[in-house]
Formats: structure tokens, C-alpha cells, sequence
């Protein structure tokens, strides 16, 4: 009984060996997102133009911040962008309190040294990201947009006078103040839009053309699209 029950089992195994390695097998795995890179002109050529319509917006939608991609390091995503980012590690405190530590906000070229006098700037504000097309996305999708450390240009910590000066604002109203900052801040923009699907309106597009087709010809965009 024992020797029929093991040539049973043997018999259903191999049988599950063609589908198992069957094209319809393979096309059931789902697709990994492949990394992209391409130059700032190209780049821009390949977002959506429409207008953009703010109808509905609150900050309240986007949840922020959540715990963060190390859900046991008892740190938010806030913190753990300024972990990622620093240039001299800080010494985490109980409660994930940071003390000490050196970062360079790449907006304004100033180096600080207090955790506090910090923001972590949306590349592309909330507000933007609402009028570019996240009003039609699912909470949880705006959820995952507003805490992307899956990509390093998505949240960046800057000091608290730059992120304020910026606002909601996109590349047509607002650049870094620092000049040498600014064409990988038009490259991290238009990554951050292409990586998430969002579309531009007719201004904005203008001004990153200026910079895709002038100054910032020789930037490079990299970005990995979230399906």
C-alpha cells in the first residue's frame, strides 16, 4: 500500500512539472518594474500634459508618517530619511530620537547639525501630486507615495526655509536657490512624475523644457516606475 500511495504521489508530481514550467505559469508571475534611464530631454518628452485640477485636496489624504520601510526599527519615515541621509550618522535615542549628526540640504547648500532644523520635502509636493493625477488614486496608494523611500529623489531632507519657500509650488514658480542645485532638482522632479504616473500642465512643461534644453542638457534621469 505504502509503494502504491509514494508511485501515486510520484506520478501527480511530475504531472505538475509542465504547468509548473508552462508559458502559462510564466505569464501569471507578476512583472517587475524595470529601472529606466534616459536623458532630462527625453525624459520630459515622455510626461502627460494635461491641466491640473486641485478640486478636493487636504493633506489629511496622503498618511504621513507612517513606520516606515524597517517596521522594527521603531523609527518613522521621517527618520529614517534622515538616517539615509546623512553625512555624519546621528545617535539614535530611545523613541528613535536623533542627536548629533551633520546633513547637507542640497537646495540651499547649507550644512546642519540639529535634526529639528530639517524638512523632508515631497519632491513633487502632495498638493502637485493631487493636481497631476493622485486624486483618482487609492488611499493606500497615497499612502505608499507619501512615504517612497523606494526611490532615494523621492523625499529629501532640506533645511525648513527652503521647503516652506517652495511650498506646493512646481518647477515654472519655484527653483533651489543654489544655481548649481538646480538641474538635478528639474531631473528629480520629472523622475519622481514618471515614476508614479503623474501628468504636467502646460507651464510647467515650458520650464523643464527650458532647463532639459538649455543648461540641463546633460542630465541624466533614472527611475524605476511603481505598478
Amino acid at each position: 500500500m505504502i509503494k502504491n500511495l509514494a508511485r501515486t504521489f510520484g506520478a501527480l508530481s511530475l504531472a505538475l512539472v509542465p504547468l509548473l514550467s508552462s508559458p502559462a505559469a510564466h505569464a501569471a508571475a507578476p512583472a517587475v518594474p524595470v529601472a529606466e534611464v534616459t536623458t532630462l530631454a527625453d525624459a520630459v518628452g515622455l510626461l502627460q500634459v494635461t491641466e491640473e485640477d486641485r478640486t478636493g485636496y487636504t493633506r489629511t489624504k496622503f498618511k504621513h508618517w507612517n513606520s516606515g520601510d524597517d517596521k522594527s526599527d521603531g523609527c518613522n519615515t521621517r527618520a529614517e530619511v534622515l538616517l539615509a541621509e546623512a553625512v555624519v550618522a546621528p545617535t539614535v535615542e530611545a523613541g528613535c530620537k536623533l542627536t548629533g549628526g551633520t546633513w547637507v540640504s542640497y537646495y540651499d547648500g547649507q550644512e546642519v547639525t540639529n535634526a529639528g532644523s530639517l524638512d523632508i520635502d515631497h519632491m513633487v509636493a502632495l498638493a502637485e501630486a493631487w493636481d497631476s493625477g493622485a486624486s483618482a488614486w487609492s488611499a493606500a496608494r497615497r499612502e505608499a507615495y507619501a512615504n517612497d523611500q523606494g526611490s532615494d529623489v523621492s523625499l529629501v531632507a532640506v533645511t525648513a526655509r527652503t521647503n516652506r519657500s517652495k511650498s506646493d509650488q512646481d518647477p515654472a514658480d519655484w527653483m533651489p536657490p543654489a544655481p548649481e542645485a538646480q538641474c538635478r532638482y528639474v531631473g528629480e522632479w520629472v523622475a519622481t512624475k514618471l515614476r508614479w504616473g503623474l501628468v504636467a500642465d502646460d507651464r510647467e512643461l515650458d520650464a523643464l523644457k527650458v532647463y532639459s534644453e538649455g543648461p540641463c542638457e546633460d542630465t541624466i534621469v533614472r527611475y524605476t516606475p511603481v505598478v
